[in-house]
């Protein structure tokens, strides 16, 4: 497990460093591209000569890229163009904004994905697997932008009950996060649940769980103990990418409500080509996907005994 731990961390650490150097060849391959970024479209010729000189961008590439890993290294991650001030100043907050989303998501789509998909995978067929399947299929069918006109109308504009915004301006408020945690949860949950129902299904059909049932265990012990942890072997990557789509795939979501994380600000960089803001959030959305790669890879090791012992 320490061998395989630390080829995990150390491929993590090369793929970062490979997306990194395509990131800021896209970036900044052209330092006339930057400085034109950096001054504004209107910039003489004379005055974009004279910032790239100043601000080292005539080195090589090679030389500058390493500068720029030594930077992030350090936390250096630039200056925005749009907000004017260093990139560190709000972009760690807008981050964990989106942590914050992200976590309570998380805690309420997948127990509540896994329970749905486990009694659909229990009795396939039945009234019960049909319900649990076709409101999963319709749930993820629906795109956020549309659940969350749907969701606004009803419990904002009809009924009143819900703030149409979560800017959360006034500190922490977690009526702010009714709305958009249930548009995310909507749209997530069904996918992990079908998944898991097509794993239950499967595993209730092997000798080993009629042999339980047929030796006289019972029933609930039989889903528990036996048929459960084998059922979570396939879902298990699935939940793990879903860190992924939590982080840069809430763009839409975020952006609906008016909540400042991290997609609005990748969206706001991105519309305003704030190179230094695309780069930091490009780099946290790389880090964020290889690590959930590296735990679900030593997660299913725990899962499946077969791949941690051969």
């Amino acid at each position: 497990m320490t061998r395989l731990l630390v080829r995990r961390i150390g491929l993590m650490l090369l793929i970062m460093l490979v997306v990194g150097f395509i990131l800021f060849i896209v970036n900044e391959g052209d330092p006339r591209k930057v400085a034109r970024g950096v001054l504004g479209p209107y910039a003489q010729a004379e005055q974009l000569d004279i910032w790239i000189e100043e601000n080292g961008y005539d080195r090589p590439i090679p030389v500058r890229f390493l500068d720029w890993v030594g930077g992030v290294a350090s936390g250096d991650l630039g200056e925005s163009v749009q907000y004017k001030r260093p990139v560190n100043e709000f972009f760690w907050d807008r981050l964990g904004n989106t942590g914050i989303l992200a976590g309570i998501t998380f805690a309420i789509m997948v127990p509540l994905a896994l329970f749905l998909g486990v009694l659909a995978g229990m009795k396939e067929g039945s009234l019960q697997d049909r319900t649990i399947s076709v409101v999963s299929i319709v749930t993820t069918s629906v795109p956020e932008f549309a659940s969350a006109v749907i969701l606004s109308t009803i419990f904002v504009i009809q009924l009143g009950w819900l703030p149409g915004t979560s800017s959360m301006a006034a500190g922490w408020n977690w009526i702010e996060l009714i709305l958009p945690v249930s548009v995310l949860v909507l749209y997530g949950f069904g996918y992990i649940a079908r998944m898991t129902r097509a794993s239950m299904a499967e595993v209730m059909t092997t000798h080993y769980i009629r042999t339980a049932v047929l030796k006289g265990l019972p029933y609930k012990r039989v889903i528990l103990k036996h048929a459960l942890r084998n059922a979570l072997i396939a879902p298990f990557t699935v939940i793990m990418l879903q860190l992924n789509w939590l982080l840069s795939g809430v763009v839409v979501t975020e952006y609906a409500f008016a909540y400042k994380g991290f997609g609005t600000l990748l969206l706001e960089a991105a519309l305003r080509r704030d190179i230094f803001v695309i780069e930091a959030c490009g780099l946290a959305a790389v880090f964020v996907a290889v690590l959930s790669q590296t735990l679900g890879d030593i997660g299913y090791t725990f899962l499946n005994p077969r791949i941690r012992f051969s």
